[in-house]
């Protein structure tokens, strides 16, 4: 919503969120200056573009509670809800309901989110430049066929905690040869930030890249050759297909 308001895709007026949780609502009135209701339904009532941010295991709950006031002629539901497919979105819905799909990711807090999208049996094609819209004002948007979405989920969605976990055994390392933690953070971030960045910028792949940085018998080799031999590439690749997996298992509610 940050990004959205400082793109000026819409005015703060627009806007109205919905939570349980009387600090959430808080936060969206003082910090962002939109209007916030404890009703889900006022929300569907003052606007066209829904986002559904919940639990999975709460989708049917909560759609089942919006489907009086739900109109498919205007109404466009967009969920983040991580595994949960369309069919089950419009199941509690109309006929003819328009949804719409995404997965973004927390870097969307700083502008540098990565989105895909996928559309529902109903939706049109101005259904899906508007939801696009919405997330790239945060982020990098990609559009996909809905089978991928439990692979973005694995790969993308859950993909910012893997660096912090990376980051996390960084730092340790640092710690263990002598830097204060709050030392080996920062060097470790901004490692990170350094390394995506030119992964970014020069498109060239990271195993070239990665070449390049490895000098014979050098520092770098002898790092490689340590987490080869531990299998560690293999390890994050099964990490990444179990987060998919898992996400498939939510679409099924389990």
């Amino acid at each position: 919503m940050r990004g959205v308001l400082k793109a000026g895709l819409m005015s703060r007026e627009r806007v109205m969120a919905s939570d349980v949780s009387p600090e959430r609502r808080s936060l969206f009135e003082k910090e962002l200056g939109v209007g916030v209701t404890t009703e889900n339904r006022a929300v569907v009532q003052h606007g066209e573009i829904l986002v559904l941010c919940v639990k999975p295991q709460q989708v049917d709950e909560v759609l089942a509670g919006l489907a009086p006031v739900f109109k498919a002629e205007r109404h466009v539901l967009a969920s983040i809800c991580a595994g949960v497919p369309t069919k089950r979105l419009e199941r509690p819905l109309p006929a003819g309901a328009r949804t719409v799909r995404v997965m973004p990711n927390t870097p969307m807090l700083v502008g540098l989110g990565a989105s895909c999208i996928s559309a529902g049996a109903s939706a049109k094609a101005e259904d899906l430049d508007a939801v696009e819209a919405l997330f790239s004002s945060a982020g990098t948007v990609m559009r996909v066929a809905e089978p991928m979405m439990d692979a973005v989920t694995g790969l993308s969605g859950s993909g910012p905690a893997y660096l912090f976990y990376l980051v996390e055994a960084m730092a340790e390392a640092g710690v263990a040869e002598g830097f204060t933690r709050e030392e080996a953070l920062k060097l470790a971030a901004r490692t990170c930030l350094g390394a995506a960045k030119m992964l970014e910028d020069t498109g060239l792949p990271p195993e070239e890249l990665r070449r390049r940085v490895t000098s014979p018998n050098g520092t770098t080799q002898a790092a490689i050759e340590r987490m080869d031999a531990d299998g560690v590439k293999a390890k994050i690749a099964a990490a990444v297909r179990r987060a998919a997996e898992r996400s498939r298992e939510l679409g099924r509610g389990a």
